[in-house]
C-alpha cells in the first residue's frame, strides 16, 4: 500500500500546518518557525510510486569553502552517531547541508503517528540540537560537544544522590572565589 500526497496532506490539515503540494515533482513543501532559526524549510517526497517516503530540511546550512567545513561536517557525523532517524547529506558542488529521513514503505502503509514522529524528530534535532552546535563549531572550529548531555548526566547522579547537584555548585563557587583572592606568586 503506498502513501498518497493526499493522505499526507489530510496529516497535515489535522495538525493545522500550511502547505504547497508539487504533484509534478510528487512532494509537499511546508515550513515552520523554530527557536534557533527564522524558518525552517520542510519537503515531503513520494517516490516509486509512493512506496520510498522521504521528509527532509534542504539548506540547513551551506558550507562550500568555509574555514571550519571539515569540522563541521565532524560535527554532523557525531549528531549522528547521537541521534536516531535523522541523517545528514552534504552536496560538495554547492556546499548544502540537509538533514533527511528515509525509508521505503514498500506494502506497508504510512501511518499518521509514523509521519508526525518523523516529523517531530527532524525538527526537534535539526533545530535544538544540530543547528546551534553547527553555529558554534563554524564559529570557533570546534565541536562544542552536546551541551544537553551534561544537564542529563546532572540530573541522572540527582536522582542517584539526592541534593549532590546543590553541593557541586557550591563547591565550584567557592573554589572560584578562592582562587580569585589568591594572591598570584612572584616570580
Amino acid at each position: 500500500m503506498a502513501a498518497t500526497l493526499s493522505q499526507i496532506g489530510g496529516y497535515l490539515d489535522r495538525m493545522n500546518w500550511r502547505y504547497d503540494v508539487d504533484t509534478e515533482r510528487n512532494r509537499i513543501v511546508t515550513g515552520v518557525k523554530t527557536t534557533n532559526m527564522e524558518r525552517l524549510v520542510l519537503v515531503i517526497a513520494l517516490e516509486e510510486n509512493g512506496e520510498f517516503f522521504k521528509l527532509y530540511a534542504p539548506q540547513v546550512l551551506q558550507i562550500r569553502n568555509h574555514p571550519h567545513q571539515a569540522a563541521a561536517l565532524q560535527t554532523l557525523l557525531t549528531i549522528a552517531w547521537e541521534t536516531k532517524m535523522v541523517q545528514w547529506e552534504y552536496d560538495p558542488s554547492d556546499g548544502e547541508v540537509r538533514a533527511i529521513i528515509e525509508f521505503p514503505l514498500e506494502d506497508a502503509p504510512l501511518t499518521e503517528r509514523q509521519f508526525v514522529r518523523c516529523l517531530d524528530a527532524l525538527v526537534r534535532i535539526v533545530d535544538e540540537k544540530a543547528y546551534p552546535r553547527l553555529q558554534q563549531t563554524l564559529e570557533t572550529g570546534q565541536d562544542p560537544g552536546d551541551i544537553t548531555d551534561d544537564e542529563r548526566f546532572l540530573l541522572e547522579f540527582e536522582q542517584h544522590l539526592p541534593g549532590v547537584a546543590e553541593r557541586i555548585y557550591r563547591a565550584v563557587l567557592r573554589r572560584k572565589q578562592r582562587m580569585q583572592t589568591q594572591k598570584p606568586l612572584d616570580a
